[in-house]
């Protein structure tokens, strides 16, 4: 028997690279050194497309070419009929289907064949769009320094909101790095029952901790004494040439007689590493930079690919340190790829508050308003747990919704920062994935009492139906771009080259769930989804379930990558 391949899932970057291959037909085969001083010069293939997205010109087109695009690559901008045809018959794997083109004055447009489009996303479950596209195979170390002994353990009164915002960052990256096949380990342990762990358990992030009574004093001395051998260790005779203002940017209290020190910049210099202060200089080897490496030794141990990536998730004003403490692991021998994701400044106008007091702070504010809207039944586990979620959910948005390495600024006064209204982050995006869930348990109830069918196979259904303009906005700018979206930290992290530091949009996530939650509730607010018990209209119903069942996973996965379990119930 012959075997059947499965269609690939529709994605948004292969039909754009498809269309600009039936735009420029032949031409880009066509290499620099053969075109003469006459011929034309043609674009790059990824300008010449680009998708839609606004509700209005969603109405009438999906994918527009500009006409400054067609008068570069053709005379006056007429598109050739050969040119065209191709265009109106894209095909190929992962490619949406087009329904339909013309040039207007802005350009050529393009118009997606939107039924097919819902039947080949929403007929078999959808599962395909709800995780990256593709599976890693490397290791990857998130390294906090915020979590390092200094030389105590942070607590969470100590912990600043800076450090805080590095914490939650390495967190939504592991998880982000795990969906997409990465083995992801976090550095340092955590001592067991320690302050922090507890504080960071309320927050939902699962650090790893090993019993108090646990040391990692054997690595620790394979490190000293890998740095006392190391080639970049400071001689006798070097120290004594060096003048005081020699020795590059000074950051360690004093320099004791006879105190190992290691030369920094020679070691990414001759390496070759771009991207470090220049004024590294010369380092004293502290005691608590010895047990920071040989956490990193550890957390490394287990890599099974030959090479792991750290990925080091620090504050702007401790960059400068940790650029220290990699050159040190690099100088003890670690040969493993090291890159800063280093954060911008959290601000607090007019206050200054701990992590703790900010996490208290916005706990309290967040049970005042839920009783403020539902009153006497905000009591017992259930709503404890509730407002537990739905404050680390606050608090997750507020600081990571933010370009990683601009800063923060926080509304912490006591009447503001927390509402159960309006498009405000977390607690917006957690009440419309409730509502979803609401949504299918009126559905449910309904089949009970014998209103509605069971949903029947997507296959005999006629997605045809969905006609209402928020229908495909919803699948064409969220569930089909979802799994693209994935991807994107995981090929900046594989990417080659690059300096010390890496910028990965860790934003995304947060935006991308604040923008599909404000669309949703304007569709969920203008579409009565659960119609009359009437067997004509059971068609469009079922369709719209689909897609909403679709959405629903959607949110889910999304908050899986911040490890926020979604809210049943509101």
């Amino acid at each position: 028997m012959e075997n059947i391949e499965e269609p690939s899932p529709l994605r948004i970057t292969p039909t754009v690279r498809a269309l600009s291959s039936a735009l420029r037909g032949k031409r880009e085969n066509v290499p620099e050194s053969s075109r003469r001083d006459g011929d034309r010069i043609f674009p790059d293939p990824e300008k010449l497309w680009f998708k839609e997205s606004s509700s209005k010109n969603l109405r009438n087109r999906d994918f527009l070419s500009p006409s400054t695009m067609l008068n570069t690559l053709y005379a006056d901008g007429q598109v050739p009929p050969p040119v065209m045809s191709r265009v109106l018959s894209l095909r190929g794997n992962g490619v949406l289907p087009v329904a339909g083109g013309e040039v207007i004055g802005e350009g050529l447009r393009v118009r997606v064949d939107r039924p097919a489009a819902f039947k080949a996303v929403l007929a078999g479950g959808a599962t395909e769009y709800l995780k990256p596209s593709s599976q890693r195979q490397s290791c990857v170390v998130l390294n906090c320094p915020a979590l390092h002994p200094k030389p105590n353990t942070p607590a969470p009164d100590t912990l600043t909101l800076g450090q805080l915002r590095t914490v939650l960052l390495a967190d939504h990256m592991g998880a982000l790095l795990r969906g997409q096949g990465f083995a992801v380990s976090y550095c340092p342990t955590l001592p067991q029952d320690s302050d922090i762990s507890t504080f960071l358990q309320a927050l939902g992030i699962d650090w790893p901790t090993a019993p108090a009574s646990w040391t990692n004093d054997e690595r620790e001395e394979k490190i000293q004494e890998a740095l006392e051998n190391s080639p970049y260790k400071e001689r006798e005779t070097e120290r004594g040439r060096r003048t005081s203002g020699g020795g590059g940017r000074k950051t360690e209290e004093g320099e004791n007689e006879g105190a190992l020190r290691v030369n920094l910049k020679r070691v990414f210099q001759e390496v070759g590493l771009l991207g470090y202060d220049p004024s590294l200089g010369t380092c004293t080897v502290q005691r608590d930079s010895v047990a920071h490496l040989a956490q990193l030794d550890l957390a490394t141990a287990d890599c099974t690919a030959a090479m792991a990536t750290a990925l080091h998730v620090t504050s702007c004003q401790d960059e400068f340190r940790q650029q220290q403490i990699a050159m040190l692991w690099r100088a003890s021998g670690a040969s493993h790829t090291q890159r800063h994701l280093v954060c911008g400044p959290v601000k607090t106008p007019g206050s200054h508050l701990t992590a703790a007091q900010y996490l208290q702070l916005r706990r309290e504010q967040m049970k005042e308003a839920s009783e403020m809207k539902y009153g006497d039944q905000v009591e017992g586990q259930t709503w404890d747990d509730i407002i537990r979620v739905m404050t680390s959910a606050t608090v997750r948005f507020e600081l990571l919704s933010t370009v990683h390495s601009s800063p923060v600024t926080l509304d912490v006064q006591r009447e503001g920062g927390v509402s159960t209204k309006g498009p405000r982050g977390g607690v917006f995006v957690m009440y419309n994935c409730a509502r979803l869930h609401t949504l299918f348990d009126s559905y449910e109830r309904g089949v009970e009492k014998g209103l509605y069918p069971e949903i029947p196979e997507g296959s005999q259904l006629d997605f045809s139906s969905l006609k209402e303009e928020g229908e495909w906005l919803l699948l064409f700018n969220y569930l089909i771009p979802f799994s693209e979206l994935l991807d994107q930290s995981g090929q900046v992290l594989d990417g080659e080259g690059g300096g010390a530091r890496v910028n990965i949009k860790t934003e995304q996530i947060c935006k991308f769930l604040v923008s599909l939650s404000k669309d949703f509730s304007s569709y969920y607010n203008r579409v009565h989804v659960l119609g009359e018990p009437l067997p004509h209209l059971f068609n469009q119903m079922f369709c719209r379930l689909y897609l909403l069942r679709a959405l629903r996973e959607l949110y889910h996965s999304a908050l899986d990558t911040l490890n926020l379990p979604p809210i049943r119930q509101l």
